[in-house]
């Protein structure tokens, strides 16, 4: 009835009032409804999450849409139903960002601006471009990111996701990227980048990039808080292990989620498919259950689907910024690593928080389906085995 009841009123209503007609028909089913009118409708979630936070401020603007102003009138003012016909156009081929709620787009701005103009509207592929980069889309360059083959359901997947991560935003409710950034080897060694120093006295380093054993090797697992643009490393001397990636998720809720969500009641994980975090991993799960056991939380998780591991939004916002900030410079203890990886910041306010992990995580440990079956865990009905939610047990 949804789509039904937009598509009878949609030629009578502008793009302000169809924003809160979509927003009203969210707040009324309640808990999952930005994604349910989203998917109904295929208008963008953020457009009905904004429309549903119109509602709620209790202050609804009944005046002209725009604000009239002289000079060149620009495309999206002279004809604003471009936007929508854009945003529906690129929607189901964007990628990343689940704030903007995506990033990237694969379509090309003259295959764009020739679907627009077979839909009767006047525009060139420069001026599509301009559209995008309003709308904070950027162009991206080549770059090895597929590790995988391409799953027929990769791009619903992101939609399914996106449309998750909005509806967890606007309930306040905590949503964070994870995952295992490259090892590093501690020590006098060769570090990639270049730094200032004086002309001809670079950094000594060793010729060879054999494992010191005394120093080892550091295991970094980061925790994005996407809403907060802050990031939690844990540095870990043992074995990247599923255990080793829930305890440094808790590490992250202990030391700074539950103050920055002091009401929450759910948290949402946006993890890879693969790795100590993966999928099919069950010890990932068992040791979920623990942390929703301990916490009271109710842990949403969505994995990425198979080959989009360097789409995962702490690759991007958090260890790309990691490794910038400590180019050049030999990670020659546990104590700089940390050190380094603090100091990280970034004109948008990034800030992070580092600690070093002593624990031994053993592997090779084996999980019964006894205690798989003994799970809280209910699985989405779109790809359960991506999309699942672990709650507390009862005692």
């Amino acid at each position: 009835m949804i789509k039904e009841r937009y598509e009878l009123l949609k030629p009578a209503l502008n793009e302000k009032t169809q924003r809160l007609l979509l927003g009203a028909e969210a707040k009324l089913l309640g808990w999952g409804g930005i994604s349910e009118v989203h998917r109904k409708t295929k208008v963008s979630a953020s457009t009905i999450a904004k429309g549903v936070a119109e509602l709620e401020s209790g202050v609804i603007d009944t005046t002209t849409q725009r604000r009239k102003g002289g000079g060149r009138k620009r495309i999206r003012d002279i004809n604003p139903e471009i936007i929508v016909a854009l945003e529906r156009l690129i929607e189901p081929h964007t990628i990343g960002d689940p704030e903007s709620p995506l990033c990237w787009t694969t379509k090309s701005t003259r295959r764009l601006a020739s679907e627009l103009q077979e839909q009767g509207f006047k525009i060139s592929h420069s001026r599509v471009a301009d559209l995008l980069k309003s709308l904070n889309y950027s162009l991206q360059g080549n770059r090895k990111m597929i590790d995988g083959g391409k799953h027929p359901d990769r791009n619903a997947q992101f939609e399914y996701l996106n449309a998750t991560i909005i509806d967890f935003q606007a309930l306040n409710q905590p949503v964070i990227s994870v995952d295992t950034k490259k090892k590093e080897l501690v020590g006098d060694f060769k570090n990639n980048g270049k730094e200032y120093r004086p002309k001809g006295m670079p950094e000594l380093v060793r010729v060879h990039d054999f494992e010191d054993k005394e120093l080892g090797k550091a295991n970094p697992y980061g925790v994005y808080d996407i809403t907060k643009n802050t990031g939690w490393m844990n540095i870990g001397v043992d074995h990247d292990t599923a255990a080793f990636a829930v305890e440094s998720i808790r590490q992250w809720w202990q030391r700074m989620g539950k103050d920055s969500y002091p009401n929450a009641e759910r948290l949402m994980i946006v993890a890879d498919g693969g790795g100590s975090n993966g999928s099919r991993v069950k010890l990932w799960k068992v040791e979920l259950q623990k942390l929703a056991n301990e916490t009271g939380l109710d842990i949403t998780v969505g994995h990425l689907p198979p080959g989009t591991s360097k789409w995962n939004k702490i690759e991007h916002k958090l260890f790309s910024f990691i490794s910038q900030n400590w180019r050049g410079k030999p990670l020659v203890s546990l104590a700089v690593i940390v050190s380094l990886i603090a100091a990280t910041t970034t004109r948008s306010g990034l800030k992070v928080e580092c600690d070093i992990d002593h624990n031994i995580y053993p592997t090779g440990l084996k999980i019964s389906e006894k205690e798989m079956k003994q799970l809280n865990i209910k699985r989405a009905d779109f790809h359960g085995e991506w999309n699942y939610t672990i709650g507390p047990q009862s005692s």
